[in-house]
């Protein structure tokens, strides 16, 4: 029988503890119920969160907490050596990680019976010192330079090059390693190889064939002369020299889009896949209407020129003044003598100069008198082509010889005041058939041909290379054609 309360009613059942935390929110609306034990409970939960989110305020002062002892650069990387992730970390350092007491030591490491090894010849470096360096005794390395000078210049074994050697076993530790083995490429065209026989080294030459076909490349000039023919294979240094080469003979604002580049440039192809390039041998160029061939060749006098396909060199201009930096102080024609104090024919200009400043021949030319000359003092005059002379006076110190050949340029004399002269001065002459005229107008132009045997070894030699198919590849024809030039043909 249930219990009677004064009432008349019975209890209400108490709850269970979850059900009352459910009720118990702290997520509370703030605009209900304002002043009720819900919002104030509400607002003690906003209040605290602000208060958290202001402890997190950079303006605070941060926590600091007492660190470790930094560690030197050795010391990190010994725990580096020994990190948990070797692969990631220690293995770059070099270094092995740390023995433990289950390490023995052992009390003689074995070797190898033998040992590969690769040097590289730096710039400046000696054969020798390469290979003592790794490992080779000094007197195997000097007897193997001896015999490799005697097949090959050193100074032409260019730096860089790898030198593959192969060290034998040794009686002891204390002494250096045999060479076995030592095998590079000592030129472009042979490699070079010694090997231990009968416990002495032995010298091997191995030759590399060589093909020197040069390479011809041809194409459209397009917008770019240069870019055009990069695209087609040509070296960069042998299309500089193609175009400055074009630029003596053609305006560049004459050659058209359409007009099209031919050069060819020496070229070696080994056997092993290596290509070595040149200089340019020919330039071409074809503008529909006019076609020119151009081939370098030496001269008479053993200068290398620009020839076209008829034998003409190039043009070549003189100088203003045969005095650097002179000035002149006399033009040509009539006028009172300084010193004789009467007016006659001048038939040069005076060109002044400081004393002992070097004259220099205008144009090439063949010295036709070299010496003194009543009031020219010291005098050389050249003879040039065309009937064209210079003469060159007062000077104080001769350098041309008679007889002499002079190119644009070369010092014949030294500036001085001899003769009828007031001053250190240069007295500068131009004749034309013996008649003197004003130096001021007159400009030399001298233009190389070649004639006679020369001419008919230069058009040889020029079919020849024209035979030269696109690409590097020869025909017939120009291989007998360079073969009966070889022989004098």
């Amino acid at each position: 029988m249930l219990p009677q309360f004064h009432n008349g009613t019975a209890p209400a059942p108490a709850r269970p503890l979850r059900a009352r935390l459910d009720d118990f929110d702290l997520l509370v609306d703030l605009g209900a119920d304002i002043g009720s034990r819900t919002w104030w409970r509400g607002f003690a939960t906003c209040l605290g969160l602000c208060g958290a989110a202001l402890s997190f305020a950079p303006g605070l002062p941060a926590l600091e907490m007492p660190g470790g002892a930094t560690l030197g650069e050795a010391q990190y990387q010994e725990m580096r050596a020994d990190g948990i992730a070797p692969l990631a970390y220690g293995a770059d350092t070099g270094r092995r990680a740390g023995a433990t007491r289950a390490v023995e030591p052992l009390a003689d490491t074995p070797e190898r019976p033998s040992i590969d090894l690769t040097a590289t010849l730096g710039r400046g470096d000696g054969f020798a010192r390469t290979l003592e360096r790794v490992g080779v005794s000094a007197d195997e390395a000097n007897a193997v330079v001896k015999m490799v000078s005697g097949a090959v210049a050193l100074g032409q074994v260019k730096p860089g090059t790898r030198v593959e050697l192969t060290l034998g076993r040794r009686p002891n530790k204390n002494v250096a390693r045999p060479l076995d083995h030592l095998a590079f490429r000592a030129a472009f065209d042979m490699r070079l190889g010694i090997e231990r026989e009968n416990g002495a080294l032995a010298l091997r030459k191995m030759p590399i064939a060589v093909d020197n076909t040069p390479l011809r490349v041809q194409g459209r000039v397009g917008s770019s002369l240069y870019r055009a023919a990069r695209a087609a294979g040509a070296p960069a240094g042998a299309v500089e020299a193609y175009i400055k080469a074009l630029a003596s003979r053609v305006s560049m604002n004459a050659i058209g889009a359409d007009s099209r580049f031919d050069l060819i440039v020496a070229q070696r192809r080994a056997a092993t896949g290596e290509v070595e390039t040149g200089g340019i041998l020919m330039a071409g160029l074809d503008r529909g209407k006019t076609t020119l061939r151009m081939m370098k060749w030496n001269d008479a006098d053993g200068r290398e020129s620009w020839f076209d396909a008829t034998g003409t060199g190039e043009t070549k201009g003189a100088m203003k003044m045969p005095v650097t930096g002179g000035h002149t102080t006399s033009s040509f024609g009539m006028r009172r003598h300084p010193l004789l104090k009467f007016s006659r024919m001048h038939k040069g200009m005076d060109i002044g100069a400081p004393m002992g400043a070097p004259i220099y021949a205008a144009t090439d030319g063949l010295v036709k008198f070299a010496g003194w000359h009543g009031g020219h003092g010291n005098y050389v005059m050249i003879g040039h082509a065309d009937g064209m002379a210079t003469a060159y006076a007062h000077m104080s110190r001769i350098v041309a010889r008679p007889g002499q050949h002079v190119r644009m340029g070369q010092v014949i004399g030294y500036v001085g005041s001899t003769g009828l002269s007031t001053g250190p001065h240069l007295h500068y002459e131009v004749y034309k058939g013996g008649v003197a005229i004003n130096p001021a107008t007159m400009k030399f132009q001298t233009t190389l041909r070649l004639a006679g045997g020369e001419l008919a070894r230069f058009k040889a030699r020029l079919s020849g290379l024209l035979a030269t198919r696109i690409g590097g590849g020869e025909t017939k024809s120009a291989a007998k054609a360079s073969a009966a030039e070889a022989a004098g043909d």
